[in-house]
């Protein structure tokens, strides 16, 4: 979620800029990133079904796929194509919304109601972190190397998804909610650790 989030910012933030310095008007830019926030949250509708029937892991995988794409996109589209554009940012939000998703079921997962709140919080303040990170870094990124390697730069950020879900799956972590909600968990209220079945 946090890397989605750096990737999504980054390139999102110096669109604008891009777009204006090689002659787009504000029509063209509002436009971009109408459609861009639109990607953002109107597959919600469905990507959370897919969550369920795909899986998180391989909606994980695809949102850093996604995200990888749009930032190839964004780099090589000539600076004068809207439509290029219009389908670099389109991708873009779409990634982050499988990212946001799929990593908000895999947080579900691999919690129970006595840490979920905390470790919700914790990762909340860690996006907003990484967002502000993310764009704030990418006018220096983009004023030394330019628009075109920010957006690589972006793409290939986000294909650390990979392995670390892989990685998260090696050290233990659920790989799916079949198995996490197989698994019996309470907390003790005194100290909030789990106890699981094999502990017991």
């Amino acid at each position: 979620m946090v890397l989605t989030q750096i990737s999504m910012i980054a390139i999102m933030t110096m669109t604008p800029v891009h777009m204006r310095a090689h002659g787009h008007g504000l029509g063209a830019v509002g436009l971009v990133i109408g459609i861009h926030v639109g990607a953002m949250y109107l597959p919600s509708l469905v990507t959370g079904a897919l969550v369920d029937r795909v899986g998180r892991v391989p909606m994980a995988v695809a949102s850093g796929v996604t995200l990888l794409l749009a930032g190839v996109t964004a780099a090589f589209a000539p600076a004068d194509s809207l439509p290029l554009l219009i389908v670099a940012l389109a991708l873009l939000g779409l990634g982050w919304n499988l990212g946001l998703i799929s990593g908000t079921a895999l947080l579900v997962d691999a919690t129970v109601p006595a840490n979920r709140a905390r470790v919700q919080g914790t990762t909340d303040v860690l996006i907003a972190l990484g967002g502000a990170g993310g764009g704030a870094m990418s006018g220096v990124v983009a004023a030394g190397a330019g628009f075109s390697t920010l957006s690589l730069a972006g793409g290939l950020l986000a294909l650390l998804l990979i392995p670390a879900l892989f990685r998260a799956r090696g050290t233990g972590a659920p790989a799916s909610h079949q198995q996490a909600a197989g698994r019996r968990q309470s907390a003790d209220p005194a100290d909030g650790r789990m106890v699981s079945d094999e502990t017991v």
